[in-house]
């Protein structure tokens, strides 16, 4: 991107306190990571929200792989093991065995099927008995501190979650072009237009929590890995 495009997009672009407004009402929007790393676009919803309609727009519009994004002690409470046990993946994505909800699901791959794995994964009163493997849903462990540890959308959606007083659990779909090709932010702005979603960056979310949490300081719960997943880069 260079420096007029760069400029232009900046004024496009949702704080993350809209951003914040967006999720605890339950509106999807787009997030976008840093131009070093995968450039990438996300659709982002609180996952107490990932309706069967908001599944179904992820999968027809954004064309992605659809995963939910957990805390790693709820990771944990579900008995989820990371898959693979030694992470060869660019950016080392911290997926999880797949999912699906043992009850009230029929192949599992519908939006219907795959929002009722979200709700049962996330409901707090349910253990890793209510859900069965292999499924249609992937999860990914955020790391503890969020994206002031790790940069990822994963983190993100976890974090934006939280700040607005949810579940802290997000789903999240990465935007393709319909040539196939992943949209950078020039596609991304438009897709947002098209569908009249506001887009924000993990640089601002940072930027936010950096300027909310001074006190925050990174601990060694924060730099431990989850289970024997390797060091998480980005997604």
């Amino acid at each position: 991107m260079n420096v007029y495009q760069q400029s232009e997009s900046q004024g496009l672009l949702a704080t993350t306190e809209e951003l914040i407004e967006e999720a605890r009402h339950g509106r999807m929007f787009v997030l976008v990571d840093d131009e070093d790393r995968e450039n990438e676009g996300d659709l982002v919803i609180p996952a107490q929200f990932a309706s069967a309609e908001a599944i179904a727009f992820m999968a027809r519009q954004a064309c992605g792989l659809i995963c939910l994004a957990l805390q790693r002690a709820r990771a944990a409470q579900l008995g989820l093991t990371p898959m693979p046990q030694r992470n060869g993946s660019q950016f080392g994505t911290a997926f999880t065995v797949s999912i699906e909800a043992r009850q009230g699901v029929t192949t599992g791959i519908s939006a219907a099927d795959r929002a009722r794995t979200v709700q049962v994964a996330i409901d707090p009163s349910l253990g890793g008995e209510h859900l069965t493997t292999p499924g249609h849903m992937f999860p990914l462990v955020a790391r503890d501190g969020g994206v002031l540890v790790r940069p990822g959308h994963t983190e993100a959606a976890v974090d934006f979650a939280r700040l607005a007083g949810l579940l802290p659990a997000g789903v999240i779909c990465e935007i393709m072009n319909e040539d196939g090709t992943m949209a950078r932010m020039p596609d991304l702005l438009v897709f947002a237009r098209k569908h009249k979603l506001k887009v924000g960056t993990i640089a601002d979310l940072i930027a936010y929590r950096r300027s909310h949490e001074r006190n925050h300081q990174v601990s060694g719960e924060f730099i431990e890995s989850f289970e024997s997943l390797e060091c998480a880069e980005l997604y």
